[in-house]
């Protein structure tokens, strides 16, 4: 969620779609440094993904970013100007925040060293539920400070997940100076009146709780924070999808891109849809020219991506224009039929979803949990226990997937 600026808005320019690293890290999977990251960026790039979505809390993930989006192959062919960075800052570990001007900018600092980056496009405050009102403007402010005095940032914002706590901190921001339904059908307005510009939807699988295979377990072990209660409900739920020939993930996916462009539309973004054309930088002109709701998604692997990428431009086939867009990509000449059918197909399986789901309709776990407490950091940025034990790319196997060999077989851009 980011700030309104009285400069170029983020919703005229901030990509509707933006590449989510969380899985660069050890909660998703046990190595991340094993997967094909460089192979995963440049493909996501070569299929129109402009925007990339990173943090210091996701253990090594801005370094491995970083180092992928400054390989020979991207800096010949994208620009940094032509893509989006947006990391985060305040959380350090799982329970240790700090939010203190002088621990921002020092953090700051490091993003940019390891994203090998000389600014940063958009940065938001991480988790802002877990600290203070006051915690979070102090940060706030530093980070207009740095903005606005050493140009190393472009946009501001806070992250977090109980939309009260969003909507409180970004009022306060206005006056002092920001997968569940509830977002659209009571945070939207609040956020709004708040003066927020533009209000990403993120995670449509519950940090990977809806999917046939159940929660991810990573180097981190049985993380996730979902009752068993819950997951059994989500093993129905998927269950209910095999019978039907569908995967949970699929539906999830699809239903939560596709209502988003529209529910989130108003707090949504004009930047380029990434919607297939080969090698054409775009506008969402070419797919209605309305606003369209910005999503984050995370990939661990060129098959997650491809799946993503295809769901995505299926349901951009599906919107105003999108016969024409689906025609100058080099789809089928009745995708665009296709997406409605697939759409109402879509909507249906929701449904069944939502039936297995029952009690846990728009159900939020405790963020932070009751028993939390809060650790401040070290005004020294040392490395954390968790980095200490971090591997490195020369401790790490080999990829399993082959580097990707850009043969010209696939849509790129």
């Amino acid at each position: 969620m980011a700030t309104k600026q009285t400069r170029v808005p983020l919703s005229s320019i901030l990509p509707p779609l933006i590449f989510g690293t969380a899985t660069f890290n050890y909660q998703y999977n046990p190595d991340p440094y094993e997967l094909d990251t460089i192979g995963l960026v440049q493909q996501a790039l070569e299929h129109g993904i402009r925007a990339f979505d990173t943090s210091p809390y996701y253990g090594p993930s801005e370094e491995i970013l970083g180092d992928a989006l400054t390989t020979d192959f991207v800096r010949s062919n994208f620009p940094r100007s032509d893509f989006f960075l947006i990391t985060k800052c305040g959380r350090i570990a799982g329970d240790e925040f700090n939010y203190s001007a002088e621990w921002i900018h020092q953090s700051i600092q490091k993003s940019l060293k390891r994203l090998k980056t000389s600014y940063l496009d958009l940065v938001y405050c991480h988790d802002v539920e877990f600290v203070s009102e006051a915690e979070v403007m102090e940060a706030i402010r530093e980070l207009r400070r740095i903005r606005d005095e050493e140009g190393t940032i472009k946009y501001v914002g806070i992250s977090g997940y109980p939309l009260p706590v969003l909507c409180s901190i970004a009022h306060r921001v206005l006056r002092e100076t920001v997968q569940n339904t509830l977002l659209a059908t009571q945070g939207i307005k609040q956020l709004k009146e708040a003066g927020v510009d533009v209000v990403p939807n993120a995670s449509p699988l519950a940090m990977g709780l809806l999917r046939r295979e159940g929660v991810p377990v990573g180097g981190m072990g049985n993380w996730h924070p979902s009752s068993n209660d819950l997951r059994k409900a989500v093993k129905r739920a998927s269950d209910f999808c095999d019978r039907h020939d569908e995967k949970l993930e699929v539906i999830a996916i699809r239903y939560a891109l596709e209502s988003w462009l529209q529910v989130g539309a108003s707090v949504g973004s004009r930047g380029d849809p990434a919607s297939g054309v080969p090698w054409k930088r775009q506008s969402n002109e070419e797919v209605g020219g309305n606003r369209l709701g910005v999503s984050v998604m995370g990939v661990s692997k060129r098959k997650e991506l491809e799946k993503t990428m295809q769901v995505w431009r299926s349901i951009l086939d599906g919107q105003e224009g999108g016969a024409e867009t689906a025609k100058k990509a080099g789809r089928w000449d009745r995708d665009h039929e296709w997406s409605l059918n697939r759409q109402r197909a879509v909507q249906m399986m929701t449904d069944g979803i939502r039936e297995h789901l029952d009690e846990y309709i728009d159900y939020t776990w405790d963020s932070p949990p009751k028993s939390f407490v809060s650790k401040h950091a070290k005004q020294k940025l040392q490395p954390t226990a968790d980095e200490a034990s971090w591997l490195t790319p020369a401790a790490s196997p080999q990829p399993e997937e082959l580097p990707y060999p850009g043969d010209g077989s696939l849509p790129l851009r």
